[in-house]
């Protein structure tokens, strides 16, 4: 069992770490943090942690928050692993401390969000 993060979330939030694997060879970023959100299509990495992974040449997209604002992201190429599990594709880096799993990995996974316990479970 996970605990939520009560310290930089209020309310309390899931949050995993996961491993960012690079194309380069040997290049592992370990220990991200990244918020477990359903309400997000896609899975988004902390640039704080990730920024060494983009390239000089990395095409930009726009993004729209759930308020309306826009921004542009770098995207990379890069493999996450979470829980024993491996996504590889691209991925937008956005500022801030933690990024974001969204739908296009959580849904590949089962896992049991307990807001009463504030602990999340992968349901084997």
């Amino acid at each position: 069992m996970h605990p939520y993060d009560a310290v930089r979330f209020d309310p309390a939030a899931p949050l995993a770490l996961v491993t960012v694997k690079s194309r380069q060879p040997g290049v592992v970023i370990v220990d991200v943090p990244m918020l477990l959100d359903t309400g997000a299509d896609v899975s988004l990495l902390p640039r704080s942690h990730v920024a060494v992974l983009v390239p000089p040449n990395a095409r930009h997209y726009e993004l729209e928050a759930f308020d309306g604002t826009k921004s542009t992201a770098p995207a990379i190429t890069a493999e996450l692993l979470f829980l024993g599990k491996s996504f590889c594709g691209e991925f937008l880096l956005i500022e801030g401390w933690h990024g974001v799993l969204g739908r296009n990995i959580l849904n590949n996974l089962s896992l049991v969000l307990d807001g009463p316990s504030r602990r999340w479970t992968e349901q084997r």
